[in-house]
């Protein structure tokens, strides 16, 4: 076993290396090498037994001798050039030339050789190539007609092997012939069974590698016709590879996605380009409930490769593989949302630094121009009256700027939690009091009437009492600034169960639909320009919602255009347990409904969700 397993390497190492990668084209090589080499070597070992027992050979036998070489110098082409065919007509010019020769010099065509130039054609066959099967007939066929035409000219010599028998030859050339031609088949057998194992292999890689992918591949013949899915159809579709077959994968597209699906196919098969496309597929394992889901997948496609196909197959069939991208659609998505938000927050931020400019430069001007006039009031001959007139209207100008900033800090404050309450017990009335006191010279300034609408016997609340107070105060100034003159602003409080719901209601020129729900953003304002009559810098209900929200609280607010604005803050009366339980600046439901007019029906509530800055709150509309 040793022997044969040292002769196997030997052939092995024979082999042209550009084969070595290709285990059914290296099968044939050695097929093609072995057998020779081993033929031509024995009978070359026994060439000295022969012509002991024999004597000196005559000149046909040492032809035949020699001609035992030729196989060994086409084995020796083949291992170095690699050229499996041209070895094959190599060794078919050989055989059918050592035939031609015997036969001619023993009978003609009617020699016991001539039975070797069907062996021609045959050991041919093993080169799997229609060319050399073709060559080697041909020249076969032409060494018959050779043999016949000299013989019918009496050009041939006469038989010089007529005096051992003629009928014992025949038996020879056909025995020998029948042996050689079993080496044939022997050997086609073997490279037919290696070529169906290695064909069943590669077959069970590709069957392996297609259960196991994730990816989808198909067939579509025309008009996009599904003609194969692969079994990950199955996990991607939620459908069995034949609810896909025809025109079940194109049913399950997306209305809107069919055009792009269509077209890539049609491009591929028609013009034999390689086509990307995107698209969504309806999933049916999640349709139940009447919950319909669409995915995304990605389509690569190309013509179908008639090398390996072979010509039946059609002339406008389609490969392609999908994949469900689903995912990195939805990452799309959020990155474009993102980049939205980014930049609402830099116009918004646009937006703040002119009306901040705007909000700091009036009375920044008008500290600056009324002490400018303080300081040169002898020359200006300034009275005292109009000293003092100047001095109050620093004074106003300078806690203008000291609000403003103020509010900047708090919002800073609440945006990065930094902003700490105290809860204690207060009672609310003496505070709303004290916060519409300070509101009321504004007030009647304006001719709007500030009203108070309190119950002295609401018990005491548990808060941040400067927090509360600054609530109050930014919402009733907001009602007075937004409130024509001969207005009215009320302010109510109340009890609801385990809160206290502190109203603020005005009629003044109220807040669009469309800006209503954005009220309370960092920095927003109804208004899209900083030169409006109502100055301000946006921060206002954006710190009354961080409080309330840090309370646990929540603010109602409902408004109309031209028909005035309602804000309700509902705060716990025990705010310091309600804060421990609940995230001070965490995201709520809230509930957005339209303001009726008198005799319009009240419309129905309609849950929403929004988040804005640090702080969370439920915004309301009114009847």
């Amino acid at each position: 076993m040793s022997v044969f397993r040292s002769l196997g390497h030997y052939v092995d190492a024979l082999v042209h290396p550009s084969v070595q990668g290709d285990p059914l084209a290296k099968a044939r090589h050695r097929a093609f090498i072995a057998p020779r080499l081993l033929g031509s070597l024995t009978a070359l070992v026994a060439f000295p037994a022969y012509l002991a027992l024999r004597g000196a050979p005559s000149a046909l036998e040492l032809l035949v001798f020699c001609w035992l070489a030729a196989p060994i110098l086409t084995s020796y082409y083949l291992s170095r050039t690699g050229r499996y065919e041209s070895a094959h007509v190599l060794s078919a010019l050989a055989l059918t030339g050592l035939v031609t020769v015997i036969a001619a010099e023993t009978g003609g065509i009617g020699s016991f050789a001539a039975i070797w130039l069907v062996v021609v054609p045959l050991e041919a066959a093993l080169s799997a190539s229609r060319r050399v099967v073709a060559l080697a007939s041909t020249l076969a066929l032409g060494a018959a007609g050779f043999l016949v035409g000299m013989g019918a000219f009496g050009l041939l010599p006469e038989p010089v092997v007529a005096a051992h028998g003629t009928s014992a030859l025949a038996a020879l050339g056909i025995v020998s012939a029948a042996l050689y031609a079993t080496g044939l088949a022997l050997g086609a057998e073997s490279l037919t069974r290696t070529s169906f194992w290695l064909l069943y292999a590669e077959e069970d890689r590709y069957r392996l590698l297609a259960r196991n992918m994730t990816d989808v591949i198909t067939r579509h013949g025309q008009n996009g016709a599904v003609m194969f899915a692969s079994p990950a159809a199955e996990q991607l579709f939620g459908a069995s590879a034949a609810e896909l077959r025809g025109h079940g994968l194109f049913d399950r597209v997306h209305i809107a996605d069919r055009p792009a699906y269509l077209s890539a196919l049609a491009d591929a098969a028609a013009q034999g380009l390689s086509r990307s496309v995107e698209f969504r597929v309806r999933r049916d394992a999640e349709t139940s409930g009447g919950l319909v889901r669409f995915i995304w997948i990605e389509m690569r496609c190309r013509p179908l490769d008639r090398a390996v196909t072979g010509p039946e197959a059609g002339s406008h069939e389609v490969v392609a593989v999908m994949r469900d991208v689903t995912e990195r659609k939805e990452q799309e998505r959020a990155l474009e949302q993102a980049r939205t938000e980014a930049e609402k927050a830099n116009s918004a931020k646009s937006r703040f630094l002119a009306t901040m400019s705007h909000e700091l430069r009036t009375p920044l001007n008008a500290v600056i121009g009324f002490s400018d006039m303080l300081v040169n009031e002898r020359s200006l001959k300034i009275t005292p009256e109009r000293r003092l007139e100047y001095a109050r209207l620093i004074n106003e100008s300078g806690n203008h700027l000291l609000s403003v900033v103020n509010d900047i800090l708090d919002m800073s404050k609440l945006e990065t939690g930094e902003f700490e309450i105290r809860p204690e017990p207060f009672a609310l009335a003496p505070v709303v009091r004290s916060c519409c006191d300070l509101l009321g010279l504004k007030a009647r300034e304006q001719d709007i009437r500030l009203e108070v609408a309190v119950d002295p016997a609401l018990p005491e609340l548990v808060a941040d009492k400067r927090a509360m107070k600054q609530v109050l105060i930014n919402l009733v100034s907001n009602a007075v600034k937004f409130t024509d003159r001969g207005g009215c602003v009320t302010v109510a409080a109340r009890r609801e169960g385990a809160r206290l719901a502190i109203t603020v209601e005005d009629n003044g020129i109220g807040i669009r639909e469309d800006d209503l729900q954005r009220c309370g953003n960092p920095f927003f304002q109804s208004r899209d320009s900083y030169d409006r009559p109502h100055h301000g810098t946006g921060l206002g209900l954006s710190i009354v919602k961080g409080l309330v929200g840090l309370h646990g609280g929540e603010i109602a607010m409902s408004s109309r255009l031209g028909a005035g604005t309602c804000v309700t803050v509902r705060i716990p009366l025990d705010c310091d347990p309600a804060r421990a339980k609940a995230p001070p600046l965490g995201p709520a439901a809230s509930t957005v409904r339209r303001l009726s007019l008198p005799g319009e029906p009240v419309p129905e509530e309609t849950p929403t969700e929004e988040t804005s800055g640090e702080a969370t709150f439920a915004v309301k509309k009114r009847a």
